[in-house]
C-alpha cells in the first residue's frame, strides 16, 4: 500500500489518502485498511485511540482521495476531536457533478439518516416536514462552481464543496438530493446516469483542511487533484 505523508510534527501525522482504500474496518473487510498499514509502519500508533481507528481522527469512504489527519498520542487525538465535533475545522473538497449547474455558488441545508430501502446510504430530507422522523440529524453543505466540462452528449459541472457537517456520506447524499449526483457514484448515482470515459471511481478529492493544533498553531493542508482524476478532466472539453 503506498500513500504519501503531507505534513508531520510532533503530534499530527497529515496522510494524502489514495482512493480504493478502505480507512479503518467496519465489519468485514477483507483487504488491508489503511489503520492496519500504519500500525505497522508506526509503532506509536498501537498506544492512540482505541481500536480499529486508533489514531484516526476522521473517516474519508472508500473511493475518496485526499487528505487525512492522524493524531499521534491521546491529548492530541482528543483536542483534534473536539473540533471537529464544535465545527472549527475548514473541510473542502473538489467534486465534479453531474449536469449543468447554473448557480456559482449554494448551500444545502437538510436533515441525513439512514436510507430506509437502501441501509448502505444516507437520504436527505427538508428540514420542514421530516422533525417526526427519528434518527434523522442536521447537515449544511456549501458548495462553489469552479468550471463545467463536457463530451460529446454530456455536461459536468466541477465544485468546491465545504461540509459544514460531518455526516457520513454527506456530499455524495446531498449532491444527489440537489439532482446533480458525483460523477462516477455508483450508489448514489441515478438511474441511466452518464460517467465521464475512464472515470472509475467516485469524482470526490479532500483538497483542503484548515485546523488549530494543541500548540496553538494553525494549519492549512492542500492536497492537489490526483492524476486520475486529473485525467479525466482532461479528457473532457472545458465549457466556455
Amino acid at each position: 500500500m503506498e500513500f504519501s505523508i503531507i505534513y508531520e510534527d510532533e503530534n499530527i501525522l497529515v496522510v494524502d489518502k489514495p482512493p480504493g482504500i478502505t480507512v479503518f474496518p467496519e465489519g468485514p473487510v477483507r483487504e488491508k485498511t489503511l489503520s492496519q498499514e500504519l500500525l505497522e509502519k508506526f509503532s506509536w500508533m498501537a498506544g492512540v485511540g482505541n481500536p480499529p481507528r486508533y489514531g484516526l481522527v476522521h473517516r474519508l469512504d472508500k473511493d475518496t482521495s485526499g487528505i487525512l489527519l492522524v493524531a499521534k498520542n491521546n491529548a492530541t487525538l482528543a483536542f483534534l476531536q473536539d473540533q471537529f465535533k464544535k465545527r472549527l475545522v475548514e473541510k473542502k473538497y473538489l467534486t465534479l457533478a453531474v449536469g449543468k449547474i447554473k448557480d456559482k455558488r449554494g448551500v444545502i441545508e437538510t436533515l441525513i439518516g439512514r436510507a430506509p430501502k437502501d441501509r448502505r446510504k444516507q437520504k436527505a430530507y427538508p428540514k420542514i416536514g421530516a422533525e417526526e422522523k427519528t434518527g434523522l440529524r442536521e447537515a449544511k453543505t456549501i458548495w462553489q462552481k469552479q468550471g463545467e466540462f463536457s463530451d460529446k452528449t454530456n455536461v459536468y459541472t466541477l465544485l468546491e464543496v465545504q461540509p459544514e457537517t460531518g455526516r457520513k456520506h454527506q456530499i455524495r447524499c446531498h449532491l444527489a438530493y440537489l439532482g446533480h449526483p458525483v460523477s462516477g457514484d455508483k450508489l448514489y448515482a441515478f438511474k441511466s446516469q452518464p460517467t465521464p470515459k475512464a472515470l472509475t471511481r467516485q469524482f470526490l478529492h479532500a483538497s483542503y483542511l484548515k485546523i488549530k493544533l494543541p500548540t496553538g498553531k494553525e494549519i492549512e493542508i492542500k492536497s492537489d487533484l490526483p492524476p486520475d482524476l486529473t485525467q479525466i478532466l482532461k479528457n473532457l472539453t472545458p465549457e466556455k
